[in-house]
């Protein structure tokens, strides 16, 4: 992470985990978490790996057609059980107790 050289307020990654092995990604995610905790760095993540993603984060947000369709806080979002289909648009956002 060479932009991390220049101690930025934040980060913009798109797809991180993408065509890595599974114990690249958790590493990946573990000093993304550290380089928050540490430095005070944001890490905005655009991520299709919902459950890494999400175990790693505070907050999620779910895009649909550039809209925020569902935020809340990522613990909320793990024990939610539509988030795929919401994401393959087999699930709708109707009802969604989020803010």
């Amino acid at each position: 992470m060479a932009s991390m050289l220049t101690r930025p307020k934040l980060v913009l990654l798109d797809e991180p985990s993408m065509g890595l092995a599974p114990i690249i990604v958790q590493e990946i995610f573990e000093i993304i978490e550290q380089l928050n905790l540490q430095r005070g760095t944001v890490f905005l993540i655009a991520e299709q790996n919902i459950n890494v993603s999400l175990r790693h984060a505070r907050r999620g947000y779910v895009i649909d057609s550039a809209w925020v369709a569902l935020s809340g806080n990522a613990s909320d979002f793990l024990v939610r059980g539509n988030l795929h289909g919401i994401f393959l648009g087999v699930s709708t956002v109707a009802g969604n107790g989020f803010s």
